[in-house]
């Protein structure tokens, strides 16, 4: 089957051109000087619309275990929430438990996803069991394609890794090319701040941001950044959302360092004045790192256009407030940590076009493009080119939409965005050239989205 996209403005991260692109089946074919007569089964009118590359979305969790409950949204409902927001590829974290294996953690989450999900997908590893055993597993990690290994300086007697432990994977991963991915945040200065809060009563949801300041970030991601340097090893820093660790990462790569950052859209919109809403409300917002005072906005976008911040990724980690959130009432630290957002990434990040934030080549770039070259999968990912996948989303740059938990997609009882009035919104939506999103139905289904084995980061010099 063949379908062309006809009378769009084709976007890359390399520029913006008039053009119609043909898809034949699972690729695209072509891109066609407009009017130029070409013969489809299927015509998609993009007449005043973009026609981009399909959003990848970095940093997601589904069905993730945390705190004693687990995000809501399964494979399933996650990936077809991505895929209604422009999103055709997640990549999903797999969670190692202290003394299982990597390889049989591995195996877990294909279970989970496998056969469930609706647009295509892959896995980065969480280590948080360091060991002789589990070093040499992150070679066969590599091998069945995940690559990206992440660790936490934070959640001491869950995730939290030592400094040496720390060392030693970095080691490996410069050993085999992989990439160390960091949760930057001081948790053992952190767990002493929680505990004084909750002595002296102070149990509200702002606590989770006053008793984790940005200062701890700032430090947690130097010291990363110092023990990449030592070790060699590549070093991304997962959701960055304060200007104090943007100013560390941005003096690494002044240095040339391989050290790269992500940041989220709830630190780009929202900020620790939606953690202080009265009546528990602020439990919505509770993700680890927090929300930031918003002056810190201002520098995390200049970190977009200068490239400080090499893309955005959602950290999708949703809990309903109902009954998840409210494990929390009384005492802050026992509120599952994160927040949803899969849905909403390309939308608000395209409001960044419409503030003068960014351009609209670079929108598709830390959307899209980035992501595909940052985690192996570019060029069959992340650009409307001859021989990609046809994962293309005609976007709607004049349509008018309200975020709201009644109206989205996601598996979860709110929005972190409620009654947010966005300008943009997705049209049409491809997944390897099958429509799966056509205007206000979803065409799509459990089961489409495949598997993704990755190379190494593009990006390593």
């Amino acid at each position: 089957m063949s379908t062309l996209i006809r009378g769009g403005t084709v976007v890359n991260a390399t520029g913006a051109v008039a053009a119609d692109v043909l898809v034949q089946g699972e690729k695209i074919a072509a891109l066609v000087a407009p009017g130029f007569e070409v013969q489809a089964d299927t015509v998609i009118d993009a007449t005043g619309k973009y026609v981009i590359p399909g959003g990848i979305d970095g940093h997601t969790h589904m069905e993730m275990p945390f705190g004693g409950t687990s995000s809501v949204d399964t494979f399933e409902t996650g990936t077809t929430a991505a895929a209604w927001g422009g999103t055709t590829t997640i990549i999903d974290f797999a969670v190692q438990a202290k003394g299982t294996s990597l390889l049989s953690t591995l195996d877990k989450w294909h279970s989970k996803a496998d056969g469930n999900c609706a647009v295509d997908y892959g896995f980065h590893m969480i280590v948080s069991d360091v060991n002789d055993t589990s070093l040499k597993e992150m070679e066969s990690c590599i091998d069945a394609g995940v690559n990206t290994f992440k660790m936490f300086m934070a959640y001491p007697g869950v995730f939290y890794a030592t400094d040496g432990e720390i060392l030693r994977a970095m080691q490996k991963a410069r050993e085999t090319g992989a990439t160390i991915m960091m949760h930057a945040e001081n948790g053992i200065a952190i767990d002493q701040l929680v505990a004084q809060a909750l002595a002296n009563g102070k149990t509200d949801p702002v606590q989770h941001g006053l008793t984790r300041p940005p200062e701890l970030e700032g430090e947690a991601t130097s010291r990363a950044i110092a023990l990449a340097k030592v070790t060699g090893s590549p070093l991304y820093i997962v959701h960055l959302s304060a200007s104090h660790a943007l100013d560390a990462v941005t003096k690494a790569r002044d240095t040339g360092q391989n050290v790269f950052a992500e940041t989220c859209p709830q630190y780009l919109f929202l900020s620790l004045e939606d953690l202080a809403k009265p009546d528990f409300e602020g439990a919505k917002y509770v993700a680890s790192p927090p929300l930031r005072p918003k002056e810190h906005q201002t520098e995390l976008w200049r970190g977009l256009r200068t490239n400080d911040l090499s893309l955005v990724s959602t950290d999708h980690c949703p809990f309903c407030f109902k009954d998840q959130k409210e494990l929390g009432r009384g005492d802050f630290s026992k509120i599952p940590n994160g927040m949803p957002g899969v849905e909403h990434r390309m939308d608000l990040l395209h409001q960044g076009v419409v503030r003068g934030e960014l351009s609209l080549e670079r929108w598709v770039e830390i959307s899209s493009t980035t992501p595909a070259r940052m985690f192996g999968l570019y060029p069959r990912k992340g650009v409307i080119a001859p021989g990609a996948d046809a994962d293309i989303v005609v976007y709607d740059p004049t349509a008018e939409q309200t975020l709201s938990a009644a109206t989205h997609h996601m598996n979860v009882d709110y929005s972190a965005y409620e009654g947010m009035e966005l300008t943009g919104k997705v049209d049409t939506v491809l997944s390897r050239g099958k429509v799966v999103v056509d205007g206000d139905g979803f065409h799509g289904g459990a089961g489409h989205g495949r598997f993704l084995g990755r190379d190494l980061n593009q990006y390593l010099v």
